[in-house]
């Protein structure tokens, strides 16, 4: 006698947020990857992030996107990163990784000369104009990891 044939269940994965608040999204590149970043994210900043993907999408129609080091990255393909997007418990955390050079320069300081942040809390109002600005400011500039000539 045969036994009895088991049946496959297939489990959904619990997304992971890790101890400081950021999914923890494998590495990959394109849009699915950052989806799923955005969809992992809890609470409020879930809202949040999808407000900042559509803004950015919006500002630079042909972005390249990817998840790196558990966080979404923003780039113009052949120029590099030029933004990415972080969770901690509290608060999102864009950084502008040539940040320096944007007018008006975003508040956030860095150990980094050239990147500066923007931390968004969430009672906080989301300036979508200014935070378009940048973004296309940032959007002309030499990204992060960009390939070399």
């Amino acid at each position: 006698m045969k036994p009895a044939a088991k049946t496959k269940r297939k489990r959904r994965k619990a997304s992971i947020v890790l101890s400081g608040g950021n999914p923890r999204i494998a590495k990959a590149g394109g849009d699915a990857a950052v989806q799923a970043y955005i969809a992992a994210l809890p609470g409020w900043k879930r809202d949040r992030g999808k407000r900042l993907d559509a803004l950015i999408e919006r500002t630079v129609p042909h972005v390249s996107k990817a998840v790196k080091w558990n966080s979404p990255f923003y780039g113009i393909e052949g120029q590099g990163w030029f933004l990415g997007l972080h969770a901690f418990t509290r608060y999102l955390k864009l950084a502008f990784f040539r940040g320096a050079s944007l007018r008006p320069v975003p508040p956030g300081a860095s150990k980094s000369k050239d990147t500066r942040y923007i931390d968004i809390h969430q009672d906080d109002a989301l300036d979508e104009a200014q935070i378009a600005s940048w973004v296309k400011q940032a959007a002309a500039l030499p990204g992060f990891l960009a390939p070399k000539p």
